[in-house]
């Protein structure tokens, strides 16, 4: 039987991507343009209605964007998907089930006392 050879080739099925705004992966643009909103309205407010300061109104305005950039960087930019929630379980609960090289005894198998040893009673 002659049958023709079965080409295979490597395809990006599996590589799903949200896109890129701005730079920003997905839809974290949106993480940041709400940062942005929430310190404009925080700078108006404590600018206009308390009457503070332009600089510590600013100040004051800075940090929700502060908060939204560190969140947006260090937890999501470039990250697995789940990333910040499993950094959230960690800190909270700890590690999970697995070996802990740093509280294993220095030999499990080997007891220092064994229970069943009758040479002693001999």
């Amino acid at each position: 039987m002659n049958s023709p050879e079965i080409r295979f080739t490597e395809t990006n099925s599996a590589d799903d991507s949200q896109g890129r705004t701005w730079g920003l992966d997905g839809n974290l643009f949106w993480f940041m343009a709400g940062g942005a909103f929430a310190a404009v309205i925080i700078l108006l407010v404590c600018f206009s209605v308390m009457r503070m300061s332009f600089f510590t109104s600013l100040l004051i305005a800075a940090m929700p964007l502060a908060l939204c950039a560190t969140y947006v960087f260090v937890f999501r930019q470039g990250k697995p998907a789940g990333y910040d929630m499993d950094c959230l379980d960690y800190w909270l609960s700890g590690p999970g089930f697995g070996p802990n090289p740093q509280k294993q005894p220095e030999r499990p198998l080997c007891l220092s006392k064994r229970p069943m040893d009758i040479s002693s009673m001999i």
